[in-house]
């Protein structure tokens, strides 16, 4: 004998949905605060921007279309070639040292302390303004009154122009940064080590793997995602700096700091060449958006070996 189940009454479906758009109804009020400030200061002035790089506009008379012109202006601009290879070399300084000095501090967090006071040490750096930052350096590694220099002098090593150097001030730019942000960026992994299951290292530790092994053959593996995302994260960030920049060599010695974003400031806010700013800006932002997609598909950031 078969039992067939009684369709829901029409007033049990218009409940259903009255409850449905209730609920809509409440999701869009609490998402609406966000999204009209997401369309009035991001969305909006991004798209007048790309509106903007077909122009020739100054603030000074209207906007004239030019088509292409600053595009094919920039292609043949020699600065924008050396800003955009400065930026590059400060990236992968930048990069480099910040993700393995914060993955060694991230392991030694997971593996040895989890203390909270720990914790809030290593992120102290990264609660402080980059301005700040960047004054402090910049007073520490002056090269005659500095601290810093005062102490290599003290080891007969010499003093250093750190900020003054051709060679020495991207290093010295990427290093202050190190600094501050590598206790955010330990955290970051560490809250990914945190989701590695104990029983792992257990069962490693067991079979007679050492601690130098369990790194690589369960830590690297499992925390590949986590890690791929900082990795993003982090590159887009770099390729954004301009506040030390600014507030130490403002783009010198002869452009040998002027990163992508300074020169984006310097035409936009120095010589109110908005155009052509707005032209370089789109090309920073293709170029992103293509590097992250990119390191996506050669991470595999949305994949786990957990699941």
């Amino acid at each position: 004998m078969t039992h067939t189940v009684a369709p829901p009454s029409v007033a049990a479906r218009g409940s259903r949905r009255f409850a449905m758009r209730r609920e809509t109804r409440a999701a869009l009020l609490f998402v609406a605060p966000a999204a009209l400030g997401f369309s009035v200061f991001t969305l909006l002035p991004a798209i007048r921007g790309v509106y903007y790089s077909f122009t020739d506009f100054d603030v000074f008379q209207p906007a004239k279309l030019i088509g292409t012109g600053n595009y094919e202006r920039l292609f043949a601009d020699a600065v924008f070639w050396n800003a955009l290879k400065v930026t590059l070399e400060y990236v992968v300084i930048n990069i480099g040292f910040q993700t393995v000095f914060a993955l060694g501090v991230a392991v030694l967090m997971h593996r040895l302390t989890q203390s909270m006071l720990v914790r809030g040490i290593i992120l102290a750096p990264y609660l402080i303004a980059n301005v700040v930052v960047a004054l402090v350096w910049f007073w520490i590694l002056d090269y005659q009154i500095g601290i810093g220099n005062e102490f290599l002098a003290w080891l007969g090593v010499g003093r250093q122009p750190f900020f003054g150097d051709q060679n020495l001030a991207i290093p010295t730019i990427a290093m202050v940064n190190v600094w501050r942000y590598l206790g955010y960026t330990a955290l970051l992994l560490f809250a990914g080590l945190q989701t590695i299951p104990k029983e792992l290292y257990e069962a490693a530790a067991i079979d007679g793997a050492s601690e130098w092994k369990m790194f690589w053959r369960v830590t690297m593996p499992l925390l590949r995602p986590v890690l791929a995302l900082v990795l993003i994260v982090s590159i887009i960030g770099s390729f954004q700096t301009f506040d030390t920049v600014a507030v130490t060599t403002q783009g010198g010695p002869v452009n040998a700091t002027r990163v992508i974003y300074y020169y984006i400031y310097d035409l936009a806010f120095n010589r109110y060449d908005f155009g052509y700013a707005s032209a370089m800006s789109v090309a920073l932002f293709v170029l992103l958006a293509g590097v992250s997609l990119l390191q996506l598909r050669m991470t595999r950031a949305n994949q786990s070996d957990l699941s």
